[in-house]
């Protein structure tokens, strides 16, 4: 019997033991899976965050609209810094500072560049054929030769356009009916914003058809407003269409100043200008396209390419009036005009 007692004894010895080791066994495992794991984690690089170049005209002070820009990306979700970077680089109105800006993106490497003006996406286009490029403002990106076609751009370049069919025909025909007893246009363009053509080219085709001669002067930069709204009046009455460039919005008060004095009705493509003191504007809302370049810009960073992204045209257009300055100049505008206006300044 004392026997019997020994031998359970021994064996319940011997089983305690063997459930010691195996517990060992599994709390070394699962030391050792934990510790593989850490490793494992610590050899990973950090996830990248993507860093995102941003061609602006003017300057940040102008509060010019593409920094709508950053109001899409927070309704996709991304935060300035934390999961995204925005590098922004202003050109000051002056065109020619691009392509030392978009040089300076390129070598640090950016994941997309978004380029307001057609300039700043000219010069893009010429620096990288591989960083893939959001357009905001691209007057007409067929014929600026940006992309192929806007259903398949084909290449690295994608975005949105502000071009509509007879946009600037639309802005010969508005005004006509602002200032109807002034029977010369004068179109004035930036040549270093390669859009002009487009526009030229419409505004031109508007006013044979209404019989309305026109005149189209370049203006360099800002050093030429002067000489050139001078030169203007001197040939007697005429309403000025300003097309787009950030040379024009950058001295708007200025130009503003020199229409009110040689009382000449302006009509241009910017709110902004208009808010300076000009007649009129009529263009595509540049704060929505900002916003909505956004949308580019999410799905080129989650792996699209912009060769396969359709290129978008406006499809909010905004009409301001000042009567202010309208009142100054001795222009009454029709009511019709006015009921069409999405904004009027008083």
């Amino acid at each position: 019997m004392a026997r019997s007692k020994t031998t359970s004894a021994s064996a319940a010895h011997g089983m305690d033991a063997r459930v010691v080791v195996t517990l060992m066994l599994v709390y070394i495992l699962a030391a050792l899976t934990h510790v593989t794991a850490s490793l494992a984690a610590e050899a990973q690089p950090a996830r990248k965050i993507p860093r995102v170049g941003v061609l602006g005209g003017q300057s940040p002070e102008l509060s010019p609209p593409i920094l709508a820009l950053r109001q899409g990306l927070t309704e996709l979700g991304y935060v300035e810094g934390k999961n995204i970077v925005l590098e922004w680089r202003w050109a000051h109105g002056k065109s020619e500072r691009f392509a030392d800006l978009v040089a300076d993106l390129v070598q640090r490497k950016v994941d997309v560049i978004v380029a307001a003006p057609a300039r700043a996406v000219r010069e893009a286009q010429k620096a990288t054929r591989t960083i893939p490029i959001v357009m905001v403002y691209a007057t007409d990106p067929v014929a600026l030769r940006f992309v192929a076609t806007l259903a398949r751009p084909g290449a690295n370049i994608t975005g949105l356009s502000v071009q509509a069919p007879d946009i600037a025909g639309k802005r010969v025909q508005l005004l006509r009916q602002a200032a109807p007893a002034v029977a010369r246009t004068v179109v004035l363009y930036d040549p270093a914003d390669p859009s002009f053509v487009v526009d030229v080219r419409e505004a031109e085709s508007t006013a044979r058809r209404l019989n309305l001669p026109l005149q189209v002067l370049e203006v360099r930069g800002g050093g030429e407003l002067d000489r050139t709204f001078s030169a203007i009046a001197r040939e007697g009455p005429a309403a000025v269409l300003m097309l787009e460039s950030p040379t024009f919005v950058v001295h708007r008060a200025r130009i503003a100043e020199l229409a009110a004095r040689h009382r000449l009705p302006t009509l241009s493509w910017s709110r902004s200008m208009t808010e300076a003191g000009c007649l009129m504007s009529y263009g595509a809302d540049q704060v929505d396209l900002a916003r909505r370049a956004a949308y580019y810009v999410d799905k080129i960073l989650r792996g699209a390419t912009p060769g396969d992204l359709p290129v978008q045209q406006p499809t909010k257009f905004e009409l301001v009036i000042n009567l202010k300055t309208a009142r100054a100049l001795g222009i009454t505008i029709p009511e019709k005009l006015l009921l069409q206006a999405d904004r009027v300044i008083e």
